[in-house]
């Protein structure tokens, strides 16, 4: 049989199946934060880390070395003869005058609390009178008025004479004794001669 049938299409025929559907998810599409929040969130991290580098940088910090502890003012105070006066010999109670120098070596002040002597028939005052201060790293003239007593209890020769000095600073209290040297061993013998005359012994 021939002729002409009606046109037979190219290829398959069959329907197409139709794209794949993607599953959603369940919490819905993606959503941005806000952006005053995330200003406020990036505020909050740059606080925190500023905090934090602060914070090292104080922990980490170069520390000074701590100050050397203050010494004790008998290792820091000494005191000087300077010269003798006697004031009076016509009385019953003669006196004399000793001027002695305190020196302090430490920036720290110090302050004399008294000064006294070992003699039993010698009477000792200080002018200024005690507690004195003497500034740190300075000097202060003291005159020392000593009053003879009863000739008796006074020594003959003076060999090694010292004062008793009760000193305090900012680390402790300390009694000290102090020679003063030949010069003031001299004046003081001279001294207890001249105020106990014929008495003397």
């Amino acid at each position: 049989m021939s002729g002409i049938g009606p046109v037979e299409p190219d290829g398959d025929t069959r329907p197409l199946d139709p794209p794949p559907v993607v599953a959603r998810s369940r919490s819905g599409p993606r959503t941005r934060m806000p952006r005053r929040h995330r200003r406020a969130t990036a505020a909050a991290f740059l606080a925190v880390a500023v905090l934090a580098a602060g914070a090292l940088l104080y922990l980490t910090r170069p520390r000074p070395e701590p100050p050397p502890e203050l010494r004790f003012p008998s290792q820091t105070t000494s005191f000087r003869y300077l010269y003798m006066q006697v004031r009076d010999t016509r009385t019953t109670a003669p006196e004399f005058e000793f001027t002695i120098q305190a020196l302090s070596e430490s920036d720290a002040p110090v302050t004399v609390l008294s000064i006294s002597q070992p003699y039993a028939g010698l009477s000792l005052t200080s002018r200024p009178a005690t507690p004195l201060r003497v500034k740190g790293g300075g000097s202060r003239k003291i005159a020392v008025i000593v009053r003879v007593s009863e000739c008796g209890k006074v020594p003959r020769n003076a060999g090694l004479p010292f004062v008793d000095v009760t000193l305090r600073n900012t680390r402790a209290k300390e009694a000290h004794s102090y020679i003063l040297g030949a010069r003031y061993a001299r004046d003081l013998s001279m001294a207890l001669k001249v105020a106990c005359g014929n008495g003397y012994r």
